[in-house]
């Protein structure tokens, strides 16, 4: 199974867009996850049209239309796996152990909010963020994550976007 994670996506906003290559990678997804601050509903109706399942968490910037579709939090079935979602994950120190204590049994928690990506493991646990498609930041690129989920394993692969 392959699994296209986004976040912080903030559109619209001028005449930002999802690269190409981004797009490509959802469409060819099994399923799409967007870690929250989509912003407006007509850019998430974008997305599900895109054609593979999307789950999504509402972020601080969501406009009250998303808000109030999509949960803080959501625990998504992946492959036979876990996968907890949210797009603030609270302060930095301890963050990652914070966060997997708040999705038990999860085998990766995906989360937004900094733009920063991060791949990482605490114990079993995958803490991952995809930075953002769009909006940069403190980042050096923009980012996006596939993961591929077989066998009950998870494979992040963290993708630099033009």
């Amino acid at each position: 199974m392959l699994v296209a994670v986004i976040a912080d996506t903030h559109m619209p906003r001028g005449g930002r867009r999802l690269p190409d290559s981004c797009v490509e990678r959802l469409r060819a997804a099994d399923l799409i996850l967007h870690a929250g601050d989509v912003v407006g509903p007509a850019v998430f109706g974008e997305l599900e049209a895109l054609g593979p399942p999307v789950q999504a968490v509402h972020g601080n910037m969501d406009e009250p239309a998303l808000r109030e579709r999509l949960p803080p939090t959501l625990v998504v079935g992946v492959g036979g796996l876990r996968v907890g979602m949210t797009h603030d994950p609270g302060p930095r120190a301890g963050r990652e152990a914070a966060l997997v204590r708040r999705f038990p049994g999860c085998a990766a928690v995906v989360y937004g909010h900094t733009h920063e990506p991060q791949v990482a493991r605490v114990g079993e646990v995958w803490i991952l963020n995809p930075g953002s498609p769009t909006e940069r930041r403190r980042a050096p690129t923009h980012t996006m994550l596939v993961l591929e989920v077989a066998e009950g394993r998870i494979q992040p692969e963290l993708i630099r976007l033009p």
